[in-house]
């Protein structure tokens, strides 16, 4: 008889312990699952979001669509998830700009970067470049502070436009080297560097994919990486030190309430499809690196990344309504 009774307890102790065990030893994925990317086709994010979710289909049995919500530079795609059954069958990919920056830039975005959202993973990490026109006489940055400070208010830097993550290492470079810089925003970080290898602006802060084809190619030079420490990508090219030290990452969340099984699976999988070998390739191609993470480890991350870029956001007065 006590046998039996121990036997019941811990059956009904499994039964309280929720759906999402259930779900994610048995029943998950119960059907297919969708990534949102809330960037357009052919980017950086979605290129590695179609790259883990075709390595996760086998592994989990489900097709993974991934479907494009750009909008709003990102808001709409990610209030899309935010609102999302937490069921474990929505997932948000997106680039760290639309997450950590818009809440600062907007007056209001439609989700909580904090309550909205279970941090599952970072999957990769891109570099940003410093990139000028060859006719500009500066070869370091050393070299670009001494000319700026020398022709106060006539050099401009071009950016994807107010508020982007280009925009505020323009401001960051600023404000710390004390230099004055003017800022030319534009509608794309395609369309900023195309007018930067024409010749029309000096220089910009570009992502690794976008510009190294151009200085690969002798259209732009590169004066060094927003980093603290040389790209594993280029390690020829010296890093800008501390101060713009900038890791734009990539990264997967499931909506708030998620059942922490499925989590905890979805970044076990994901992570194996992130060890292969020919995925660290494919990241590299792109111009990305891939990033050991956990949800824990991402989790306690974000609250630093949301102060810092909230401080440059109001550093820069930029704002939008």
């Amino acid at each position: 008889m006590m046998q039996r009774r121990k036997l019941m307890a811990a059956a009904a102790a499994a039964v309280c312990a929720g759906p999402g065990l259930g779900l994610a030893q048995a029943g998950w994925p119960a059907r297919p699952i969708t990534f949102v990317v809330p960037q357009a086709p052919g980017g950086a994010n979605d290129v590695i979001a179609r790259a883990v979710a075709q390595g996760l289909e086998n592994a989990l049995g489900q097709p993974v669509i991934v479907e494009n919500r750009p909008g709003a530079n990102g808001n709409l795609g990610t209030g899309q998830v935010a609102r999302a059954a937490a069921d474990g069958h929505t997932f948000l990919v997106t680039a760290q700009s639309a997450y950590t920056i818009n809440p600062a830039l907007y007056s209001r975005v439609p989700f909580d970067p904090v309550k909205d959202f279970t941090p599952v993973m970072q999957l990769a990490v891109a570099p940003y470049l410093l990139v000028v026109n060859p006719s500009f006489p500066a070869r370091n940055l050393d070299e670009l502070v001494a000319y700026a400070k020398a022709n106060p208010g006539k050099v401009e830097y071009a950016s994807a436009g107010n508020g982007t993550l280009n925009h505020l290492l323009g401001e960051m470079l600023k404000k710390q080297k004390g230099v004055e810089l003017l800022h030319v925003p534009y509608k794309g970080a395609s369309a900023a560097a195309t007018d930067v290898v024409a010749g029309q602006l000096p220089m910009t802060f570009g992502s690794f994919p976008g510009v190294m084809p151009f200085v690969a190619s002798g259209k732009l030079r590169v004066l060094g990486v927003a980093s603290d420490r040389p790209t594993t990508l280029a390690p020829e090219i010296p890093p800008l030190g501390k101060e713009l030290a900038v890791t734009s990452w990539y990264g997967l969340f499931a909506p708030a309430g998620t059942p922490q099984p499925i989590v905890d699976r979805l970044y076990q999988s994901v992570r194996a499809v992130l060890a292969k070998p020919e995925m660290g390739e494919r990241l590299k191609a792109l111009g990305a690196e891939r990033v050991e993470s956990s949800p824990q480890s991402f989790k306690a991350m974000l609250p630093g990344e949301l102060a810092h870029w909230r401080q440059v956001v109001r550093d820069s007065g930029a704002h939008i309504d």
